[in-house]
C-alpha cells in the first residue's frame, strides 16, 4: 500500500491534477490497484456541472493513467531512474456509468504486455463493484528532464 506521500515521490503530478488518494495494491511492472476519492469541492465541479456534478470523462482517464504510471514507475529496473511515464495512445475505452461526488472510483492497472520502453496496459475504474470506465493504454516511458 502507498499512501499520498510516497505517491507524490512517484509521480510528478501535483495539486490540482494529482488524481490518485491511494495505492491499495502494487506489484511493479504487473498490477497496480488505486483509490480516488471524488469529492464535490474538487474544481472541476464549479463548471461541469454545478447543478449536477458529473466527473469529466478526461479525467476519469486521467486518474486511471496515474495509478497505471505508479505500476511503471516502481518497476525495479527503473529505480534511481527518472522517467515519466507519457499516454501513447487509448484504445476501446467505454464509460459504464456516471462518477458523481461521494463517489469512490476504484482502479485497477494490469500490464497487457511491454517491450523496451513502450508497451499496453488493461485498465479499469470501478464505483461500489460497478465498473465505471474501462479501455486499454499505450504508454511510452521517457527521461524525465
Amino acid at each position: 500500500m502507498k499512501d499520498i506521500q510516497e505517491i507524490l515521490s512517484i509521480l510528478p503530478h501535483r495539486y490540482p491534477f494529482l488524481m490518485v488518494d491511494r495505492i491499495l495494491e502494487l506489484e511493479p511492472g504487473v498490477r497496480a490497484v488505486g483509490l480516488k476519492n471524488v469529492t464535490v469541492n474538487e474544481p472541476q465541479f464549479t463548471g461541469h456541472w454545478p447543478d449536477n456534478p458529473v466527473m469529466p470523462g478526461v479525467l476519469m482517464i486521467e486518474a486511471m493513467a496515474q495509478v497505471g504510471g505508479v505500476m511503471l514507475l516502481t518497476m525495479p529496473e527503473l529505480q534511481g531512474r527518472k522517467f515519466t511515464a507519457l499516454m501513447a495512445g487509448l484504445d476501446g475505452f467505454k464509460f459504464r456509468r456516471k462518477v458523481i461526488p461521494g463517489d469512490q472510483l476504484i482502479i485497477e492497472a494490469v500490464m497487457e504486455r511491454r517491450k523496451g520502453n513502450m508497451g499496453r496496459v488493461a485498465i479499469t475504474a470501478k464505483v461500489n463493484g460497478e465498473t465505471a470506465v474501462e479501455g486499454i493504454f499505450t504508454f511510452a516511458l521517457v527521461p524525465a528532464g
